[in-house]
C-alpha cells in the first residue's frame, strides 16, 4: 500500500542558514512520501535561493509577516497531506523521524497530536522536551518534563502529555478539519499551548513519542533574550488565560496577576537594569487587555473532491 502523504510545514523569517540545515536533514529521511512547504514570512532576505538549492520544496512567499500561527496556517491551507508536521526551521531531524510519529497517531482516532523527543542541537545529550506539565490556570505557567536533563534514556516511554512543543507537532488532517487551525491573534508564543487546549477540549489526546527525535537550536529567529520575546510572552500569557480559563476560576487568575505577577516581574526587570525589557513587559500586558475577537479560530476548508 502507498504510504500516506505527510506535509512538512516550516516558516522561514530571515533565517536562511537555519532553514538550509533543516532542509538538508530532511533529504536523509527514510519515509518515502513527503511534501515540504516552506512559508517565508516576508523576510528581508530573498528566499528564492531555497528553491534553487532545494528544488523539491514548495516555497510560499507570504506578503507580510503573519507570525508563527499565521505562517503555519498558510502552509496548512496549501498542504495536500493526510498529516501535517509543523516543524521549526531551526531544527534538524533524524532519518527515521516519521516512523514513530505515524505509527503512534495511527493507533487510535483519539490521538490528535504527537510530538517527538526534542534535544538541544548544541549538545544532543541534553533534553529540551520530553512532555509538558499542565499549565496552571492561575499563573499561566507550566514546566517541561526532562528540561535540561542529561539524556540517559529515562524518557523512552511514549505517553499522553498535557502540551506539545511548538518546535515539532505531528497532526492528522482530520483533527485540523475538526478543530480549525491555530489562533492567529497570538502572532508569536503560546499559540501551540492554546491549540493543544482546543484539541483536548474536542476530545483528543496529545502524545509524546520518544522513538522519534529532533535537535533544536531554540529561539534563533527572535533571539534568546530579545525585546520581541519579552513583549509577546507578556502579551500572550494573558491572552491564553483569557481564552482558556473560565469563571469563577478566572477571578483568582486576575487577582494573582494584578497583585503579584505584574508587580514582581516589572520590579525584577527594573532591579536588573533591564529598563527596555520592563517597558516591553508592561506594553505587552497592556495590549493583551484590549485584544478584539478573542475567540476567533480560523477554519480549514476541506479540499474539493
Amino acid at each position: 500500500m502507498e504510504k500516506p502523504l505527510i506535509s512538512v510545514i516550516t516558516i522561514n523569517y530571515n533565517g536562511l542558514e537555519h532553514t538550509r540545515g533543516m532542509l538538508a536533514s530532511f533529504r536523509k529521511i527514510t519515509y518515502p512520501n513527503v511534501e515540504i512547504i516552506v512559508v517565508d514570512n516576508a523576510s528581508k532576505e530573498d528566499p528564492s535561493v531555497l528553491s534553487e538549492e532545494f528544488p523539491e520544496i514548495i516555497l510560499l512567499k507570504n506578503p507580510k509577516n503573519e507570525g508563527f500561527a499565521g505562517g503555519n496556517n498558510r502552509g496548512i491551507e496549501a498542504a495536500k497531506g493526510d498529516y501535517f508536521f509543523l516543524v521549526n526551521n531551526d531544527t534538524e531531524v533524524s532519518p527515521d523521524v516519521f516512523d514513530g510519529l505515524l505509527l503512534r497517531v495511527q493507533r487510535s482516532e483519539r490521538i490528535g497530536m504527537v510530538c517527538p523527543k526534542i534535544n538541544y542541537f548544541d549538545d544532543p545529550t541534553i533534553i529540551q522536551y520530553a512532555g509538558f506539565t499542565n499549565i496552571s490556570p492561575i499563573t499561566g505557567r507550566g514546566s517541561g518534563i526532562g528540561y535540561l536533563e542529561k539524556d540517559v534514556g529515562q524518557y523512552q516511554e511514549a505517553r499522553i502529555t498535557y502540551l506539545a512543543h511548538g518546535a515539532a507537532m505531528f497532526i492528522p488532517r482530520r483533527v485540523v478539519e475538526h478543530v480549525g487551525m491555530m489562533a492567529e491573534l497570538y502572532f508569536l508564543y503560546y499559540e501551540e499551548m492554546d491549540y493543544c487546549e482546543r484539541i483536548k477540549k474536542a476530545g483528543y489526546e496529545i502524545w509524546y513519542e520518544p522513538s522519534s527525535m529532533i535537535l533544536h537550536k531554540e529561539s534563533m529567529s527572535v533571539g534568546k533574550n530579545s525585546l520581541l520575546k519579552t513583549f509577546y510572552m507578556s502579551r500572550n500569557r494573558w491572552i491564553y488565560l483569557r481564552r482558556n480559563v473560565d469563571w469563577p476560576v478566572f477571578t483568582f487568575t486576575a487577582l494573582y496577576y494584578f497583585l503579584i505577577a505584574i508587580p514582581k516581574n516589572f520590579l525584577s526587570l527594573l532591579i536588573k537594569g533591564e529598563f527596555d525589557h520592563a517597558k516591553a513587559y508592561i506594553k505587552g500586558f497592556s495590549q493583551s487587555i484590549f485584544v478584539n475577537e478573542l475567540h476567533d479560530n480560523p477554519k480549514l476548508i476541506p479540499p474539493m473532491l
